[in-house]
Protein backbone atom coordinates (compact mmCIF):
# COMPACT_ATOMS: atom_id res chain seq x y z
CA UNK A 1 0.00 0.00 0.00
CA UNK A 2 3.00 2.52 0.55
CA UNK A 3 4.34 1.43 -2.35
CA UNK A 4 1.81 2.16 -4.27
CA UNK A 5 1.12 5.63 -3.08
CA UNK A 6 4.92 6.60 -3.42
CA UNK A 7 4.65 5.02 -6.81
CA UNK A 8 1.38 7.90 -7.61
CA UNK A 9 3.14 10.43 -5.57
CA UNK A 10 5.97 9.83 -8.21
CA UNK A 11 4.13 9.96 -10.77
CA UNK A 12 1.76 13.14 -10.25
CA UNK A 13 5.29 14.90 -9.11
CA UNK A 14 6.51 14.05 -12.87
CA UNK A 15 3.51 15.53 -14.76
CA UNK A 16 3.50 18.67 -13.05
CA UNK A 17 7.65 19.56 -12.70
CA UNK A 18 7.29 18.81 -16.43
CA UNK A 19 5.17 21.25 -17.10
CA UNK A 20 8.04 24.24 -17.16
CA UNK A 21 8.54 27.00 -19.52
CA UNK A 22 10.64 30.27 -18.60
CA UNK A 23 8.07 32.63 -17.97
CA UNK A 24 6.55 29.74 -15.32
CA UNK A 25 10.39 29.38 -14.13
CA UNK A 26 11.37 32.68 -13.27
CA UNK A 27 7.68 33.69 -11.95
CA UNK A 28 7.39 30.66 -9.38
CA UNK A 29 11.23 31.18 -8.43
CA UNK A 30 10.30 34.20 -6.94
CA UNK A 31 7.18 33.95 -6.25
CA UNK A 32 8.46 31.17 -3.56
CA UNK A 33 10.63 33.49 -1.77
CA UNK A 34 9.99 34.75 1.47
CA UNK A 35 10.94 38.37 1.40
CA UNK A 36 9.32 39.24 -1.66
CA UNK A 37 6.01 38.97 0.46
CA UNK A 38 6.91 41.22 3.10
CA UNK A 39 4.96 44.13 2.14
CA UNK A 40 1.77 41.80 2.26
CA UNK A 41 2.98 40.37 5.79
CA UNK A 42 3.36 43.90 7.58
CA UNK A 43 -0.40 44.72 6.22
CA UNK A 44 -1.44 41.84 8.43
CA UNK A 45 -0.18 44.12 11.53
CA UNK A 46 -2.50 47.28 9.85
CA UNK A 47 -5.43 44.58 9.64
CA UNK A 48 -4.94 44.06 13.03
CA UNK A 49 -4.65 47.53 14.38
CA UNK A 50 -7.42 48.78 12.45
CA UNK A 51 -10.30 45.98 13.48
CA UNK A 52 -9.15 45.42 17.07
CA UNK A 53 -8.13 47.21 20.30
CA UNK A 54 -4.65 47.49 20.88
CA UNK A 55 -4.50 44.97 23.50
CA UNK A 56 -6.16 42.02 21.40
CA UNK A 57 -4.04 43.33 17.99
CA UNK A 58 -0.92 42.14 19.92
CA UNK A 59 -2.47 39.10 20.88
CA UNK A 60 -2.82 38.38 17.63
CA UNK A 61 0.02 39.05 16.00
CA UNK A 62 1.67 36.48 18.90
CA UNK A 63 -0.75 33.97 18.19
CA UNK A 64 0.32 34.52 14.22
CA UNK A 65 4.05 34.44 14.74
CA UNK A 66 2.84 31.04 17.09
CA UNK A 67 1.05 29.61 14.33
CA UNK A 68 4.02 29.50 11.83
CA UNK A 69 6.50 28.69 14.14
CA UNK A 70 4.48 25.36 15.40
CA UNK A 71 4.03 24.44 11.84
CA UNK A 72 7.54 25.10 10.59
CA UNK A 73 9.21 23.19 13.64
CA UNK A 74 6.93 20.48 13.82
CA UNK A 75 7.33 20.10 10.06
CA UNK A 76 11.27 21.16 10.10
CA UNK A 77 12.66 20.02 13.64
CA UNK A 78 10.62 16.55 13.96
CA UNK A 79 8.77 15.15 11.16
CA UNK A 80 11.67 15.64 8.38
CA UNK A 81 14.87 13.90 10.37
CA UNK A 82 12.73 11.16 11.88
CA UNK A 83 10.93 10.28 8.34
CA UNK A 84 13.53 10.92 6.74
CA UNK A 85 12.50 11.59 2.97
CA UNK A 86 14.72 12.63 0.35
CA UNK A 87 13.38 15.49 -1.68
CA UNK A 88 12.90 14.64 -5.71
CA UNK A 89 15.21 17.07 -6.50
CA UNK A 90 17.82 15.36 -4.23
CA UNK A 91 21.22 14.32 -6.12
CA UNK A 92 20.64 10.95 -4.15
CA UNK A 93 17.36 10.48 -5.30
CA UNK A 94 17.32 8.15 -8.74
CA UNK A 95 14.23 11.03 -9.97
CA UNK A 96 16.33 13.56 -9.69
CA UNK A 97 17.87 12.93 -12.96
CA UNK A 98 13.88 13.16 -14.48
CA UNK A 99 13.09 16.56 -12.56
CA UNK A 100 13.17 19.88 -13.82
CA UNK A 101 15.04 22.06 -11.67
CA UNK A 102 15.46 26.17 -12.27
CA UNK A 103 18.66 27.40 -11.73
CA UNK A 104 20.10 24.40 -10.43
CA UNK A 105 17.98 25.05 -7.35
CA UNK A 106 17.42 21.50 -5.36
CA UNK A 107 16.32 22.85 -1.53
CA UNK A 108 17.42 20.83 1.73
CA UNK A 109 18.04 17.15 2.37
CA UNK A 110 14.34 15.90 3.49
CA UNK A 111 11.42 17.37 1.84
CA UNK A 112 8.03 15.55 4.25
CA UNK A 113 6.32 16.96 4.73
CA UNK A 114 6.73 20.59 3.32
CA UNK A 115 7.56 23.59 5.75
CA UNK A 116 6.16 25.74 2.73
CA UNK A 117 3.13 24.57 2.71
CA UNK A 118 2.77 24.08 6.41
CA UNK A 119 3.97 27.82 7.06
CA UNK A 120 1.09 28.76 4.46
CA UNK A 121 -1.82 26.80 5.34
CA UNK A 122 -1.31 28.11 8.88
CA UNK A 123 -1.38 31.65 8.18
CA UNK A 124 -4.05 31.52 5.75
CA UNK A 125 -6.44 29.25 8.35
CA UNK A 126 -5.85 31.59 10.81
CA UNK A 127 -6.49 34.75 8.93
CA UNK A 128 -9.57 33.06 7.39
CA UNK A 129 -10.86 32.31 10.69
CA UNK A 130 -10.36 35.61 11.37
CA UNK A 131 -11.28 37.59 8.41
CA UNK A 132 -14.50 35.81 7.22
CA UNK A 133 -14.86 37.91 4.45
CA UNK A 134 -15.47 35.74 1.10
CA UNK A 135 -13.27 37.57 -1.28
CA UNK A 136 -10.44 37.75 1.59
CA UNK A 137 -10.80 34.27 2.44
CA UNK A 138 -10.67 33.25 -1.43
CA UNK A 139 -7.54 35.57 -2.18
CA UNK A 140 -5.44 34.17 1.28
CA UNK A 141 -5.93 30.62 0.48
CA UNK A 142 -5.53 30.74 -3.49
CA UNK A 143 -1.97 32.36 -1.97
CA UNK A 144 -1.21 29.78 0.30
CA UNK A 145 -2.04 26.60 -2.46
CA UNK A 146 0.17 28.61 -5.23
CA UNK A 147 2.87 28.87 -2.61
CA UNK A 148 2.79 25.56 -1.95
CA UNK A 149 2.31 24.42 -5.76
CA UNK A 150 5.70 26.70 -6.82
CA UNK A 151 7.86 24.17 -5.02
CA UNK A 152 6.43 21.11 -6.46
CA UNK A 153 6.93 22.84 -9.93
CA UNK A 154 10.60 23.35 -8.95
CA UNK A 155 11.03 19.92 -8.18
CA UNK A 156 11.50 20.32 -4.04
CA UNK A 157 8.75 18.14 -3.05
CA UNK A 158 6.14 15.26 -3.89
CA UNK A 159 2.62 16.50 -4.25
CA UNK A 160 2.02 14.13 -0.56
CA UNK A 161 5.08 16.69 0.52
CA UNK A 162 2.48 19.19 0.09
CA UNK A 163 -0.54 17.69 1.31
CA UNK A 164 0.84 16.88 4.67
CA UNK A 165 2.51 19.96 5.24
CA UNK A 166 -0.89 21.90 4.38
CA UNK A 167 -3.11 19.48 6.49
CA UNK A 168 -0.43 20.08 9.48
CA UNK A 169 -0.24 23.90 8.81
CA UNK A 170 -4.24 23.99 8.68
CA UNK A 171 -5.16 22.14 11.87
CA UNK A 172 -2.38 24.28 13.53
CA UNK A 173 -4.01 26.99 12.32
CA UNK A 174 -7.49 26.29 13.26
CA UNK A 175 -5.85 25.22 17.08
CA UNK A 176 -4.41 28.52 17.56
CA UNK A 177 -7.21 30.99 16.47
CA UNK A 178 -9.61 28.76 19.23
CA UNK A 179 -6.81 28.77 21.69
CA UNK A 180 -6.36 32.57 21.29
CA UNK A 181 -10.52 33.36 21.39
CA UNK A 182 -10.55 31.45 24.46
CA UNK A 183 -8.21 33.19 25.85
CA UNK A 184 -9.72 36.47 24.62
CA UNK A 185 -12.58 36.02 26.97
CA UNK A 186 -14.14 33.62 25.71
CA UNK A 187 -15.98 35.10 22.89
CA UNK A 188 -15.61 35.14 19.34
CA UNK A 189 -13.69 37.66 17.40
CA UNK A 190 -14.87 37.64 14.12
CA UNK A 191 -14.00 40.68 11.52
CA UNK A 192 -17.42 39.60 9.32
CA UNK A 193 -17.40 43.39 8.02
CA UNK A 194 -13.76 45.05 8.74
CA UNK A 195 -13.80 48.73 9.03
CA UNK A 196 -13.49 50.98 6.80
CA UNK A 197 -10.60 53.47 6.08
CA UNK A 198 -11.08 57.12 3.71
CA UNK A 199 -8.00 57.77 1.48
CA UNK A 200 -8.10 60.68 -0.19
CA UNK A 201 -8.07 60.57 -4.62
CA UNK A 202 -4.38 61.21 -5.78
CA UNK A 203 -5.61 61.88 -9.10
CA UNK A 204 -7.83 65.28 -9.96
CA UNK A 205 -10.57 63.22 -10.78
CA UNK A 206 -12.92 64.11 -7.71
CA UNK A 207 -12.74 65.90 -4.60
CA UNK A 208 -14.17 62.70 -2.94
CA UNK A 209 -13.04 60.05 -0.38
CA UNK A 210 -12.20 56.44 -1.57
CA UNK A 211 -13.61 53.80 1.01
CA UNK A 212 -11.80 50.54 1.46
CA UNK A 213 -12.06 47.87 3.73
CA UNK A 214 -8.95 47.40 6.07
CA UNK A 215 -8.47 43.82 4.58
CA UNK A 216 -9.14 44.63 1.07
CA UNK A 217 -5.15 46.66 1.51
CA UNK A 218 -3.83 43.36 1.72
CA UNK A 219 -5.49 41.77 -1.09
CA UNK A 220 -4.41 44.78 -2.91
CA UNK A 221 -0.58 44.56 -1.56
CA UNK A 222 -1.00 40.77 -2.50
CA UNK A 223 -2.30 41.65 -5.80
CA UNK A 224 0.92 44.74 -6.82
CA UNK A 225 2.88 42.03 -5.56
CA UNK A 226 1.86 39.32 -8.39
CA UNK A 227 2.44 42.28 -11.10
CA UNK A 228 5.85 42.72 -9.82
CA UNK A 229 6.61 39.30 -10.10
CA UNK A 230 4.74 38.83 -13.31
CA UNK A 231 7.24 41.96 -14.60
CA UNK A 232 10.50 39.82 -13.30
CA UNK A 233 9.52 36.85 -14.76
CA UNK A 234 8.92 39.06 -17.92
CA UNK A 235 11.85 41.23 -17.78
CA UNK A 236 14.33 39.70 -14.96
Amino acid sequence: MLETLQNLDSQIYLFFNGMHTPFLDNFMMMFTGRFIWVPMYATILFILFKNFKPSHAIVYTMAIVLTIAFADQICATYMRPFIGRLRPSHIDNPLSQFSHLVNGYRGGNYGFPSCHAANSFALATFLAMLIRRRRFVVFIMSWAILNSYSRLYLGVHYPGDLLVGATIGSLIGYAVYIITQRILSGHHHIVTDDRTMKLPFVANITDGILNLRASDTMIGIGAVTVLFIIWGAFFG
